[in-house]
């Protein structure tokens, strides 16, 4: 699902109505979530649980970002779009420190915490990714919402698969191995929004740069 579209076709920029009331919606979903979901993951001293809330406080701000973006001109979103991968990336690295950490300190997760707050966040998850579902395919700035989306559903059902395998053995090596593979999916989904913002950007920079030649060359 690499989102890549040829240059000269036009994709969705976010200008609708219809999609900056999803983009609304899910904001507050993502912002409450973030709350209940890293309380939780302090108090159960679950690496996954904390992971995928610091995923909803990316989502909220990039949800927020887009908002903000819509009906800029094309360098203007490829922009956010490109500050938005990088945060993605900040924080798959952050999850990658902070297991490395967990793993020094060996501490064992709840399991009954994490099960009960996973499925709370994958119920709020699987009602985003159906908000966004038909604006899944558009510029970076569009795209970057979808595959924040996913990334949040994903992590849910990989949190509720952790849960258990705490539980069976008693260990908080699953935990560790659900946040590290969260880590690599953040790091994957920045590196897509990376690229095509790049390329965004250096079509939004040729289209000011013939534009303003052309207004040059008036009368």
């Amino acid at each position: 699902m690499s989102g890549h579209c040829c240059s000269h076709e036009t994709v969705f920029d976010g200008t609708s109505t219809a999609f900056r009331r999803a983009l609304i919606a899910v904001i507050a979903i993502n912002a409450a979530l973030f709350l209940i979901e890293m309380t939780a993951g302090q108090l159960a001293g679950s690496k996954a649980l904390q992971a995928d809330a610091l995923d909803f406080a990316g989502d909220t701000a990039t949800y927020a970002i887009s908002l903000l973006v819509i009906g800029r001109p094309l360098l203007w979103r490829a922009r956010a779009a490109f500050l938005k991968g990088l945060s993605l990336a900040a924080m798959g690295l952050w999850v990658l420190a902070s297991t490395a950490w967990q793993v020094l300190v060996l501490g064992v997760p709840s399991a009954g915490v994490m099960s009960v707050v996973g499925l709370l966040a994958l119920a709020a998850n699987v009602a985003s990714v159906l908000i966004l579902m038909r604006w899944r395919d558009g510029d970076a700035n569009v795209r970057s919402v979808w595959l924040c989306s996913r990334n949040d559903a994903i992590g849910n059902v990989a949190v509720i698969g952790a849960a258990a395998l705490v539980f069976a053995t008693g260990t908080a090596w699953p935990d560790l191995a659900v946040a590290t593979l969260m880590a690599g999916l953040f790091l994957s989904s920045a590196v897509q929004i990376v690229r095509r913002s790049l390329s965004e950007m250096a079509e939004g920079t040729s289209a000011d740069g013939a534009g303003h030649r052309h207004a040059r060359t008036q009368p």
